[in-house]
C-alpha cells in the first residue's frame, strides 16, 4: 500500500472497474430489494442535497447486496420541462439570434434532443463520482419511448374514467414563460410595497350607519380593481349589516357590484371591507364560488390589461351577454404601469384615502424571476378526490410507513385538503397532451390521432389538431416506480421488483411527488409504490441557512471531494449573479470562512460526513470540521491497515490452517467486533445512519486502532517474555511452537477483524474499503481471485458465542490502569518515554491476578520500569494516586514530584469531590426525592455518596503526606 491515503488515485479506478464488471445489476437471486432514485433534472448539477440523498441510497443498496438480496437501484433522469426549454431557448438566442417560434415546434424539439445527447449527462457523471451503484444498464428517461407510452396510457385511462377534465380555472401563471407553473416552482420572497386604501362609492344614495357615502377597501394590486365583482363584509360585523345586499359603484369602471356577507372578511383588519376579484386572486375565487359571482378576467397572458374583459360563469363558460367594457386608457398597459395610472386616477377622483407602506410576501417564478399572476386559463386537471381515498387508506393501514412517523401527519393534512391538480403546461418540451380538436373545438382524447378517429368515428377528411400543451413533469414522474419497470406491459421486472422497498426523499416533495406516486400507482397497479418512505432533512450551511446562489453559501460536493482554490471558489460563488451588488459581501465572507480554499477530502470522507449527520427527518448543518475529521478517519484506517499488512503480509496468518492460541486482547477485540456488527446492522435497518456510522467509527478508532493494535505489538515483536501475560500463558523458555501459535492467533485476529471492519464500512465508504480489502482479504482467506470484489462479499454477522464478557472486563481493567498511569504522567509532567515504577494496592484478589497475567502488557504500553502488587497499603511510599474502581494505582514520587504542583493538583481534585458530595447530599436531603424516587435509585445515590467520600478521604490523606515533605 502507498504510504499515504490518496483518494484521487483509487476512486475513479474502482468505479470504472465495478461498472465494467456489471456489479450494480441485480444478482438474480435472493429476496428482491428495490429503490428508485428520485430522478434528477437533466439540466442539473449535483448539489449537496443530491449528494446527501444519494449517499443514503447507495449505503442501503450496497448493504442489501451484501446481505444477499436481489438488489435493484433504478437510475433515471427527468426531462425538466421548463428548465430544459429555457436553457435551449437561451442557447438558441445566443448562438443563432433566433427564438423557438422562428424554428417551429418540430425543429425546436430536435434542438432540445441534440442538447440532451450532448450535455444532458452531466449529473450522471457526477453521480459516478459519489460512488452511486445504480444499475446503469437500466437507465431511464422520463421522455424515452417506453415512458412516453406509459404516460399516454395513464392520461387516456384517467380521462375515460372521468378523472381528467379540461376547464377554465385559476392557476399560477408566469407572464414571462407564458405557462402555468406548480406551487413548487413558485418562490415566495419578502418585499416592501404599498397598501392602497380606496373609497368605493355606495350606489343608490345608500349610506353607512355612521353616515358615510362610501366603503373603504385596501389592496396591494390596484390593477385588479378592474375585475372586481363585489365587496365582502363579515356576516357578524354590525357596522355593515344594513348594507348586505346593497351595491357599490366600481370606481373608474362604473360597474354596479354587490356587497356580500362572507367569512373571508376580517372585522379586525383595516375597515373590515374586502374587494373581491375572483379571476385574479385564489382566496377571492373561493369567495366568488360561494357567492355565485361571475369571473371577470382583465389581464392578457403577458400581464397587460385587456381592451375588453373576458367574463365567464363558474363553469368557465363565456358570458357574451355581460358588459365587458373596460376604461380605454388602460388597454395594453403593463400591469405595473396600469397600477400607477389607476392609483393616480383614483387620487384625482378623490377616492384615494391613504397609502400604507407594508412588507409583503410575493410569489415569483423560480425560473423566470417574474412576479406570478393568478390567472384564469384553460387547463387540464386531474380530479383527485377518488384517487386520494385509497392513498390515505394505504398509509392509515400501514401498507406504507413513513420514517420518521411524524411525517404521516403532514401527508394526511395535505391529502385531506386536496384541490384538483393542474397538469397542463404551455410549453413545447415535454409529453404532449394526447388530445385532438376539430374546427368546432370538440376534444377527442386518445393515444394517437388514428385511434381518436376510430374511437370517436371521425372521418378522414375532418381536420384534427393536437393540443399544443404538454404535461406537468410531476405527472410523468408520478408513474416512476412502475413505468420504469415496463408498465403497461406486465414485465418480469415489474413482477419481481414492484412494489419497491423504500423511497428516500426530502420532506419538501411529500405532496408534489410522494403523494401523487401513491395515488397513481395504486390506481394503475393495485399496489403501493413503496413500503417505506424514509424522509431526510435539508442540507444547510454551517450556520443553518438554506444554501442558495443569492446568499453565496453554496457548497459543491465535487469541490469538497477534489478541493478548490480560494480564488476559484470566490469566482464560483460570485459569477453570473442575479443580484451582483451582493458579490463583494459574498467574496469577503467566503475569504473569511475558507482562507486557504477547500482541501481535497475524497468521496468516502464526504459520504461518511453525510451519514454521521443523517438524523431522521431533521435538517443538517453541514460541518466542515466534521469533514476534516472523517478525512482523518480515512487516514487512520489506511495507516492501521498498513500496520496490519507490514506484520501479516508474507507471514503465517492461519488462513491455511494451523493451530492458534488467542490472547486476551484477541478474544476481547473479537468480542467487541460482534457487538459492533450487531449495532451497525441494527442501526442501518432502522435508518439511523448517524448511529451506524458512529458505532463503526468508535470501534475502528477507539478500540481497534488505539488499543488492539498496541496490544498486538508485545505478541508480534517480543520473542521472549518472562511470565504469563495477555499474549497467552507463556513462561520463560517456552517452545517456539507455542510462540508460533500465539503469533499466528494474533495475526489471524488482526487480519480477520480488519477484513470484517472493511465489509462493515463498505456501504458507507466504498472506495477505501475496496482498495484495502483487496490486500487484506487474501490474508484472511476470503478472496476468490483476481476478479473478486468486496461488493459481493457477505455482510458480517454477529455471533453470540464469540462474545467474551470476561475478556472485555479484563481489558477494561487493563485500559483503566494504563490510562491512570498516563494521567499521572500528564499531571506530573513526566516525559512519555521515561520508564517509571508503579504499585497497585487496595484491590481485590482478581486485580492481583490480572496484574500477574498482564504485567508485560502494562510494562510495554505504560512504559514502566516495574509493576508490583502491594499487599499492605501502609507500606506505600509517597505516591501520586489514581483510582481504578476501588484499586489504587500509585506512582512513587521520589525523584519525580514537583511538590507545589502536586499540592495544587490535589486541591483541585478535592474541590471537585467536594462539589460532587454537595450535590448528592442536597439530593438526599430533598424529602420529595426520597419520597418519590424508587428505593433502588435512592440506594444508588447513597452508595455513590459513600464512594465519593472515600475517594476524598484518600486524596486528603495524600495531600497531608505531600504537605509534610
Amino acid at each position: 500500500m502507498e504510504k499515504t491515503y490518496q483518494p484521487e488515485s483509487i476512486e475513479t479506478r474502482w468505479y470504472q472497474r465495478w461498472e465494467a464488471d456489471n456489479r450494480f445489476a441485480p444478482a438474480g437471486r435472493g429476496t428482491p430489494f428495490s429503490m428508485m432514485i428520485p430522478p434528477p433534472n437533466i439540466t442539473g448539477s449535483l448539489h449537496m442535497g443530491h449528494a446527501f440523498q444519494d449517499t443514503i441510497m447507495d449505503t442501503l443498496a450496497r448493504y442489501k447486496r451484501m446481505q444477499g438480496n436481489n438488489t435493484l437501484w433504478q437510475i433515471g433522469t427527468d426531462h425538466a420541462g421548463i428548465a430544459t426549454q429555457m436553457l435551449v431557448e437561451r442557447k438558441l438566442a445566443a448562438e443563432q439570434g433566433k427564438t423557438r417560434h422562428d424554428l417551429g415546434r418540430d425543429a425546436f424539439m430536435n434542438k432540445v434532443w441534440e442538447w440532451k445527447e450532448e450535455s444532458g449527462g452531466h449529473i450522471t457523471r457526477q453521480l459516478r463520482r459519489m460512488g452511486a451503484s445504480v444499475d446503469w444498464s437500466r437507465e431511464r428517461f422520463t421522455m424515452d419511448d417506453g415512458f412516453y407510452k406509459a404516460v399516454q396510457e395513464v392520461f387516456v385511462r384517467l380521462h375515460e374514467d372521468s378523472l381528467i377534465y379540461r376547464g377554465k380555472r385559476l392557476v399560477n401563471w408566469d407572464p414571462t414563460l407564458h405557462t402555468a407553473i406548480s406551487d413548487l416552482e413558485v418562490e415566495n420572497r419578502d418585499r416592501q410595497g404599498s397598501f392602497w386604501h380606496f373609497r368605493y362609492p355606495l350606489a343608490d344614495g345608500v349610506k353607512t350607519d355612521d353616515g358615510r357615502d362610501h366603503l373603504v377597501v385596501a389592496t396591494t394590486r390596484p390593477e385588479t380593481l378592474l375585475g372586481d365583482t363585489g365587496v365582502a363584509v363579515n356576516p357578524d360585523d354590525p357596522r355593515y349589516a344594513s348594507l348586505v345586499g346593497k351595491f357599490v359603484e366600481l370606481p373608474l369602471v362604473g360597474r354596479r357590484i354587490p356587497i356580500v356577507a362572507d367569512e373571508h372578511a376580517d372585522m379586525d383588519k383595516g375597515s373590515g371591507c374586502v374587494k373581491i376579484t375572483p379571476a385574479h386572486d385564489f382566496n377571492d375565487y373561493e369567495v366568488g364560488k360561494r357567492q355565485g359571482h361571475l369571473l371577470i378576467n382583465v389581464l392578457a397572458k403577458d400581464a397587460t390589461v385587456l381592451e375588453r374583459a373576458e367574463i365567464y360563469n363558474l363553469k368557465g363558460q363565456l358570458q357574451p351577454g355581460e358588459d365587458a367594457s373596460l376604461p380605454a386608457q388602460y388597454a395594453g398597459l403593463d400591469r405595473f404601469e396600469a397600477r400607477r395610472q389607476i392609483v393616480d386616477d383614483m387620487d384625482a377622483a378623490g377616492l384615494l384615502q391613504e397609502v400604507e407602506t407594508v412588507n409583503n410576501t410575493l410569489p415569483f417564478g423560480d425560473r423566470s424571476g417574474d412576479l406570478i399572476e393568478p390567472l384564469l386559463t384553460d387547463q387540464w386537471f386531474v380530479a383527485v378526490e377518488e384517487l386520494a381515498r385509497p392513498a390515505i387508506k394505504a398509509v392509515e393501514d400501514g401498507d406504507i410507513e413513513f420514517v420518521p412517523k411524524n411525517y404521516e401527519n403532514m401527508y394526511f393534512s395535505w391529502m385531506r385538503d386536496l384541490q384538483d391538480w393542474c397538469i397542463s403546461r404551455q410549453l413545447w418540451w415535454g409529453h404532449r397532451i394526447p388530445a385532438w380538436y376539430d374546427e368546432s373545438g370538440n376534444v377527442y382524447v386518445a393515444r394517437t390521432e388514428a385511434e381518436a378517429r376510430e374511437k370517436y368515428g371521425i372521418a378522414a377528411d375532418v381536420a384534427l389538431t393536437q393540443d399544443e400543451d404538454v404535461l406537468d413533469t410531476w405527472f410523468s414522474s408520478a408513474l416512476w416506480t412502475f413505468a420504469t419497470l415496463g408498465w403497461p406491459e406486465q414485465t418480469e421486472e415489474l413482477a419481481t421488483f414492484h412494489p419497491t422497498s423504500v423511497l428516500v426523499t426530502g420532506f419538501d416533495i411529500i405532496f408534489f411527488w410522494v403523494a401523487r406516486m401513491i395515488m397513481m400507482t395504486l390506481r394503475f397497479t393495485g399496489e403501493v409504490p413503496f413500503k417505506t418512505v424514509y424522509v431526510h432533512g435539508l442540507v444547510r450551511d454551517g450556520q443553518g441557512n438554506k444554501m442558495s446562489k443569492s446568499k453565496g453559501n453554496v457548497l459543491d460536493p465535487i469541490d469538497l471531494i477534489d478541493g478548490i482554490s480560494l480564488d476559484d471558489l470566490v469566482e464560483k460563488r460570485t459569477g453570473n449573479m442575479m443580484q451582483p451588488q451582493k458579490a463583494k459581501a459574498i467574496a469577503r465572507a467566503t475569504r473569511d470562512e475558507f482562507k486557504e480554499g477547500i482541501e481535497p477530502h475524497g468521496t468516502d470522507a464526504l459520504r461518511f460526513t453525510f451519514l454521521s449527520q443523517a438524523t431522521t427527518g431533521r435538517d443538517i448543518k453541514f460541518d466542515m470540521s466534521r469533514l476534516d475529521g472523517y478525512r482523518n478517519f480515512c487516514n487512520k484506517l489506511w495507516n492501521a491497515s498498513r500496520y496490519v499488512l507490514m506484520n501479516a503480509d508474507g507471514e503465517d496468518c492461519g488462513a491455511d490452517g494451523g493451530e492458534v492460541t488467542l490472547s486476551l486482547a484477541d478474544r476481547w477485540i473479537l468480542s467487541a467486533l460482534q457487538k459492533t456488527t450487531a449495532q451497525v446492522t441494527r442501526h442501518i435497518d432502522a435508518y439511523r445512519f448517524d448511529h451506524a456510522s458512529q458505532a463503526l467509527y468508535d470501534f475502528v478508532w477507539n478500540e481497534y486502532c488505539d488499543w488492539y493494535l498496541e496490544l498486538s505489538k508485545p505478541v508480534l515483536w517480543d520473542d521472549v517474555q518472562g511470565s504469563t501475560n495477555a499474549a497467552g500463558d507463556r513462561t520463560s523458555g517456552a517452545a517456539e511452537a507455542e510462540l508460533a501459535k500465539r503469533q499466528r492467533g494474533t495475526r489471524q485476529t488482526l487480519v480477520r477483524v480488519l477484513e470484517a471492519v472493511l465489509r462493515l464500512a463498505h456501504p458507507m465508504m466504498p472506495f477505501i474499503s475496496e482498495e484495502i480489502w483487496q490486500r487484506v482479504a487474501p490474508l484472511a482467506g476470503t478472496h476468490a481471485g483476481a476478479g473478486d470484489s468486496i461488493m459481493v462479499q457477505p455482510w458480517p454477522e454477529s455471533h453470540g458465542d464469540s462474545i467474551d464478557e470476561t475478556a472485555e472486563r479484563d481489558i477494561d481493567w487493563l485500559k483503566g490502569v494504563i490510562v491512570a498511569v498516563r494521567n499521572v504522567r500528564a499531571e506530573m509532567n513526566i516525559a512519555p518515554g521515561r520508564e517509571i515504577d508503579v504499585l497497585l494496592t487496595k484491590g481485590r484478589a482478581e486485580d492481583a491476578a490480572r496484574l500477574r497475567q498482564n504485567r508485560p502488557f502494562l510494562m510495554k504500553l505504560a512504559k514502566l520500569a516495574s509493576a508490583t502488587w502491594l499487599d499492605d497499603p501502609d507500606d506505600a511510599p509517597l505516591s501520586a494516586t489514581q483510582l481504578v474502581g476501588e484499586m489504587e494505582v500509585l506512582v512513587p514520587m521520589a525523584g519525580l514530584i514537583d511538590k507545589d504542583a502536586e499540592l495544587a493538583r490535589l486541591d483541585k481534585e478535592i474541590a471537585r469531590q467536594n462539589k460532587q458530595i454537595e450535590g448528592i447530599e442536597k439530593k438526599l436531603d430533598n424529602e420529595n426525592f426520597i419520597a418519590k424516587a424508587p428505593a433502588a435509585v435512592v440506594d444508588k445515590e447513597r452508595g455513590k455518596l459513600a464512594e465519593v467520600r472515600g475517594a476524598r478521604a484518600l486524596l486528603e490523606e495524600q495531600r497531608q503526606k505531600i504537605g509534610s515533605l
